[in-house]
């Protein structure tokens, strides 16, 4: 491997994923702005048109990644810590990448990690696609007493692997699809913050 520092002048990188030309969209996490860096580590103003973010904590943007036909599309899918009545959590949300590259037109949310919780640790927040175009989304178990026993509780998102669609439903064949004590989105359950 050989290592390279392409750029300083980011706050807290978190989420990275590549666009078809090399260059890399960057999430900042506490400072909740997400950016375009090249490979002379030109850092691109801040891209506009995101949803409010909760940076307190462990929270803020987290992770990103892009449809695999954004080529054609210019999609590109987030997590990011939500302030929501009851508290924050992990949201997933799409939008599409303007063709100035300055803004996100159209951000919506797709899917919410519920329940809601009063802190500001553990979202989990990684993101990327299955070979079928569906997405998996990492939730963390938001690292307190009352909520980490959620991590083994399938009526909530909370510790899990979550499998939906880009529109946000769960995935067909998803293992709990069938068990009316589990929400069907689940792929896997009982992690602490991945």
């Amino acid at each position: 491997y050989t290592f390279k520092v392409l750029t300083e002048d980011l706050q807290f990188p978190w989420g990275i994923t590549s666009l078809p030309d090399g260059r890399l969209l960057v999430t900042e996490r506490e400072g909740d702005d997400l950016r375009i860096v090249d490979m002379t580590g030109k850092v691109s103003q801040p891209i506009k048109g995101l949803l409010p973010v909760n940076p307190g904590g462990q929270g803020g943007l987290l992770g990103i990644t892009i449809d695999p036909a954004f080529a054609q599309n210019r999609m590109v899918y987030w997590v990011f810590s939500e302030n929501v009545e009851g508290g924050t959590l992990t949201s997933v949300a799409r939008g599409k990448l303007s063709a100035d590259e300055t803004a996100i037109e159209g951000a919506t949310v797709i899917y919410r990690a519920t329940p809601a919780h009063n802190g500001t640790l553990h979202y989990g927040g990684r993101i990327l696609f299955d070979k079928s175009g569906n997405l998996f989304v990492s939730t963390g178990e938001r690292s307190d007493l009352v909520t980490r026993p959620k991590a083994q509780d399938l009526q909530t998102s909370l510790g899990k692997i979550i499998h939906i669609t880009t529109e946000g439903k769960p995935v067909a064949g998803n293992p709990f699809e069938k068990q009316s004590d589990a929400r069907p989105e689940l792929y896997s359950y009982g992690h602490r913050n991945v």
